[in-house]
């Protein structure tokens, strides 16, 4: 199977099936997928469809059954543990409904976490950190632990951490879906600012179609096949 061209992310006859040895679930099969630098993309789809297990296989943190996936031209599926984690880390930022923000420490040392795990000199990492989230509107909260923080903010934090090394691709499952409409528009927006801004990649999880339509492309997962999404659909077949 060659290596897909220009892609900072792609996969070639994805497949995934769940096998408990008692049931046997087949979650979509032969998915054809690329990305293009600075790309921002949604996929959509009914719950349970398979968003979020496409994404964790885009990503490194699942393996798939059958097909491959490349990340920025690395073929996940002959590097070992350890370079899959060294690469999630330099090529990839991750998102997601929940913040998963390390309670213990401040929204600074979330934030730096990632270039620290890169051996950065902490007072670099530091600054790098800072900067991002007050870039992000959080200038003023950096010392302040995720308990401390409105949804809001940790959402922000946490949009900042994944940003932070200034990944190829930043990968978002449901990145709003834990907030209120008028705080999901900023926190999506800022996405979208500092993607144009960082020539950053963006695949976007999401069942609300509003936030869908901002994006390049639409991708709907049905059936267990993507396929491009050609034009309005009701919300209710989306959530």
């Amino acid at each position: 199977m060659s290596e897909p061209k220009d892609s900072v992310i792609a996969c070639r006859n994805l497949g995934k099936t769940f096998d408990d040895g008692r049931l046997r679930l087949q979650v979509f099969d032969s998915i054809d997928f690329s990305l293009a630098r600075g790309e921002r993309v949604a996929v959509v789809g009914a719950s349970g469809a398979g968003k979020s297990t496409f994404l964790h296989l885009l990503g490194g943190l699942d393996a798939p059954t059958t097909g491959e996936v490349w990340v920025t031209g690395k073929k996940m599926s002959e590097l070992s543990d350890a370079a899959r984690g060294r690469l999630r880390n330099e090529a990839l930022g991750f998102v997601y409904q929940f913040h998963h923000l390390l309670p213990e420490f401040s929204a600074l040392e979330n934030v730096a976490m990632p270039l620290v795990i890169r051996r950065m000199r902490r007072e670099q990492a530091f600054q790098i950190a800072g900067d991002l989230l007050k870039r992000v509107g959080l200038g003023e909260r950096l010392q302040h632990k995720p308990g401390e923080l409105s949804g809001g903010e940790r959402q922000r934090a946490a949009v900042a951490r994944a940003l932070v090394t200034r990944p190829a691709c930043v990968l978002a499952d449901e990145p709003t879906g834990n907030l209120d409409t008028r705080t999901a528009s900023t926190v999506f927006e800022l996405m979208l600012e500092l993607n144009r801004e960082l020539g950053t990649s963006l695949v976007v999880v999401t069942h609300d179609l509003r936030l869908a339509a901002r994006m390049d492309r639409i991708w709907q997962l049905e059936s267990g096949r993507l396929k491009a999404h050609d034009g309005p659909q009701p919300m209710a077949e989306l959530t």
